[in-house]
């Protein structure tokens, strides 16, 4: 079930001092062939060598993944100060490649200077592991890196019993029973009434998914020396935390068991008021694709006079005895990743800048199967014939015209706008050797489009001057129309497929598709439209 949560997680005992938690991240397949989940590992440390003569060790820990032959460092915990059992808070995210054998290595040093060199540190022992060998269960959403579910909290802590220097610390029960830290607070120095900052924190992580799921939160008075003094705890749930308001906040009472048995007297050592908790799905590429939207794919091919004769061995065009040209890369390389996510797999292919039998007239929007009435061809191997048969019966042209291919298109997500859901999205990819003739309604078209389920994928073949290209991927300023209007949004992605050429096909589909989800999240969202399918948050 990709939609439902799991908390399933498994303990890796490390040798003699360490542990490693292993929880699912969400995450978004890039292609059936190259699913990419990502991992949540936790770290703590038991026993640890005392390296220091005055105090204890300042224990971090060091991830280390072995890339080609050599091992890479991943990231680091924060360090525990004078602390030979720590629980690290910070946690290690990792892509999970089922098709690959990955090594980790956890590394313990014991801080002695600020400096980032691991030499100039005390080594206090490591372990290394495949991440294979922890059986885990991966909850798949989204891959924005963002994570869908979050709780955003508000806390406050008052009525201390003199001045703290006060921080929290929030536990979620373990599948071994044992409390396991999720989220640690900045430290509020010096104040009896502590506010801490609002933060987010993955619902997955903090409760595995489940609101009525009891969590504890812990507060401490901070001490330099890392013996911090613990001023009371309490449990509680994201349920109830959410019936915070911000004109009634819900107040917790902090305890101390040991205090509450001494004292008759003892009411509690503070009150922690949650001034607002909520949870909010931010929905992602894959949510949308799970949810029902189909990716509408369609091929634009330049046929104009630049490219050639097909004939000729030196044309862009020309079919090599291996039966492919950059032409047909750029088909295969793109289409056979979109072409998973639309369900009757029947894409347009269109053609422009050719003369066409009987008249011999010029067209810029012309179906390459001279089916004008039914364009649509089965997949990428029916693009790749389509293609393959139209070469000997046109004659190549000009100009380079791409606003007549792309209001064609526009025209089609224009109509998906009326069913105001997110239903459709309409990619257009253009394969083109030359410049662009008609610029200003070339932008224009791309500015109109900006508004719409649409984006638009430019790949250059040949060894043109494509800078106009790199003009309408607007990546560091929005293109405007020649009106002076604004686009809406960066919907345009430009590839030379010359920087690809001795390069595997995965590496052109991976740059060539790198913005498209983003700019499916983006539109839906600008439009207010959830997926068609989508459980609650």
């Amino acid at each position: 079930d990709m939609h439902q949560p799991h908390g399933d997680c498994q303990e890796l005992l490390l040798p003699e001092s360490m542990a490693c938690i292993v929880t699912p991240c969400p995450s978004m397949p890039v292609g059936p062939q190259h699913c990419v989940c990502k991992v949540e590992l936790s770290v703590c440390g038991q026993n640890l060598l005392d390296r220091d003569v005055t105090s204890k060790s300042d224990p971090f820990c060091v991830l280390f993944m072995e890339v080609n032959g050599k091992w890479t460092e991943v990231d680091r915990t924060e360090t525990a100060v004078n602390n030979l059992n720590p629980a690290f808070s910070k946690k290690f995210i990792i892509d999970y490649r089922f098709e690959e054998v990955q090594k980790l290595k956890f590394a313990l040093f014991d801080q002695d200077k600020s400096s980032m060199q691991l030499y100039e540190h005390d080594f206090l022992g490591e372990f290394a592991c495949t991440l294979g060998t922890v059986s885990v269960t991966f909850l798949v959403l989204s891959r924005n890196d963002l994570i869908p579910i979050a709780v955003h909290l508000l806390f406050l802590l008052q009525d201390l019993f003199g001045k703290s220097d006060p921080f929290l610390e929030f536990y979620k029960p373990g599948d071994d029973g044992k409390w396991m830290l999720v989220h640690r607070t900045e430290v509020i120095k010096y104040t009896l009434d502590p506010v801490w900052k609002p933060f987010t924190v993955p619902l997955i992580s903090l409760c595995d998914g489940d609101i009525e799921k009891q969590i504890k939160v812990v507060c401490y008075d901070y001490d330099n020396d890392g013996g911090h003094d613990f001023i009371g705890d309490f449990q509680t749930s994201v349920a109830k935390m959410c019936e915070s308001q911000d004109m009634c906040p819900v107040e917790f009472e902090c305890i101390n068991p040991k205090k509450q048995k001494k004292k008759r007297s003892y009411k509690n050592s503070g009150i922690i008021i949650v001034k607002s908790c909520k949870v909010t799905r931010d929905c992602s590429f894959l949510d949308y694709i799970l949810g029902g939207c189909q990716l509408m794919f369609t091929v634009g091919i330049d046929f104009t006079a630049s490219n050639g004769n097909p004939r000729d061995p030196t044309s862009l065009h020309y079919i090599n005895p291996m039966g492919t040209n950059e032409y047909l890369s750029a088909i295969w390389a793109v289409g056979q990743i979109i072409q998973d996510y639309d369900t009757d797999k029947m894409f347009p292919a269109l053609g422009f800048g050719a003369q066409l039998p009987p008249d011999w007239k010029v067209s810029h929007e012309f179906a390459i199967n001279f089916n004008p009435t039914n364009p649509f061809c089965l997949g990428v191997d029916g693009i790749a014939q389509a293609y393959s048969t139209c070469l000997p019966h046109i004659r190549f042209y000009g100009p380079t015209n791409f606003s007549p291919i792309i209001n064609h298109v526009a025209r089609f997500a224009a109509q998906a706008t009326q069913q105001e859901s997110a239903a459709q999205y309409f990619i257009l990819l253009i394969i083109t050797d030359g410049v662009i003739s008609d610029m200003d309604e070339t932008r224009h078209a791309v500015v109109q489009a900006s508004k719409l389920p649409m984006s638009i994928i430019i790949v250059g073949v040949g060894n043109a001057d494509f800078a106009a290209m790199e003009f309408l991927d607007a990546d560091t300023r929005m293109l405007r129309s020649y009106t002076g209007e604004e686009a809406v949004r960066d919907i345009v992605q430009f590839v030379p497929f010359r920087e690809f050429r001795s390069a595997p096909k995965e590496t052109l589909a991976k740059a060539v598709l790198a913005e498209l989800p983003q700019q499916v999240v983006q539109y839906f969202k600008l439009q207010n439209l959830s997926p068609i399918r989508s459980e609650p948050a």
